[in-house]
């Protein structure tokens, strides 16, 4: 078993330690009716975008996500929540000097010992969930799951669900398309940009993601028969309709969004496998981005 597959296989045993922590650490999370960003780069910022939209919906105050590297101006918070991996990330490390004492910082890490956790002024730590992979799968659902367990949003159903997604025959052959739309909703939105990240990163395949409705607003466009598209959570099902029209394969599943990721994680290494790819040695990937400008 490679090392992202181990790591794959884990999530459903981590995300309840990691909804145990959230009720630890709550103090260094924003507080109801806190206005609060949060940042972090690549599949850090797609969990980030996932849980701003969480925070917003269970009634719990505004909520930003943005790239490290295009931190807002002129934006006033009640916290900031870093996440990064692997604590080393440049974008991060800047982002947070630049904050400064304009609002207090929380670190969300798996090395607590890291230049990300020195410059935020409280450090989550997750070393639990810590991987051997450069692409990340566990770290970040982890983190997400603690962040919306921090909002009253448990995990224990999507835990089950994610069991069954481990175990099931892949409901798709990879090896049938060249290109993959990843479409959310809502919260599944970042999901989705997740899922099409990790096609890039493992399978070194073009695919792309939106805003399910947005699908129709160009995106079809560069569809046929050769293109996958995927529904991620509550999109409207006319959608499917849509890609088939222009030729393409349309799936969904009734899973939870969380276990569908995990599919989808293992749809990207199955894909990799096919091209002949070991995704625990993608090109030009490094488990972290670190410049020397």
């Amino acid at each position: 078993m490679s090392a992202i597959e181990h790591e794959i296989a884990s999530q459903p045993d981590l995300w309840p330690r990691a909804r145990a922590l959230a009720t630890e650490v709550a103090d260094a999370l924003p507080a109801k009716g806190q206005r609060t960003l949060v940042i972090g780069c690549g599949t850090s910022l797609y969990m980030a975008q996932s849980f701003a939209v969480s925070r917003e919906s269970a009634g719990h105050g505004e909520t930003d996500a943005f790239p490290a590297s295009e931190l807002p101006s002129g934006r006033r918070y009640d916290r900031v929540i870093a996440l990064s991996r692997s604590g080393t990330t440049t974008e991060v490390v800047r982002a947070l000097a630049r904050i400064g004492d304009a609002a207090p910082t929380t670190a969300i890490t798996a090395v607590p010992d890291s230049p990300v956790a020195r410059a935020a002024g409280s450090v989550v730590a997750m070393p639990f969930a810590d991987e051997r992979s450069v692409v990340q799968t566990r770290f970040a659902t982890s983190a997400l799951v603690l962040l919306r367990g921090h909002v009253g949003i448990e995990c224990a159903e999507s835990a089950r669900q994610a069991e069954r997604a481990l175990v099931a025959p892949l409901p798709i052959d990879p090896a049938r398309f060249e290109r993959f739309a990843f479409l959310g909703h809502g919260w599944t939105v970042g999901l989705a940009n997740e899922a099409a990240l990790k096609v890039r990163e493992a399978a070194q395949a073009y695919s792309e993601s939106y805003p399910a409705k947005d699908f129709r607003h160009g995106p079809v466009a560069v569809c046929g028969p050769r293109s996958l598209v995927w529904s991620l959570g509550d999109t409207d099902p006319d959608l499917d309709d849509v890609a088939r029209a222009a030729g393409s394969i349309a799936y969904r599943n009734d899973l939870d969004p969380l276990a569908q990721l995990v599919l989808a994680q293992r749809f990207a290494l199955a894909l990799a496998a096919h091209r002949g790819l070991d995704p625990d040695q993608p090109r030009l990937l490094t488990r972290s981005v670190v410049l020397s400008l």
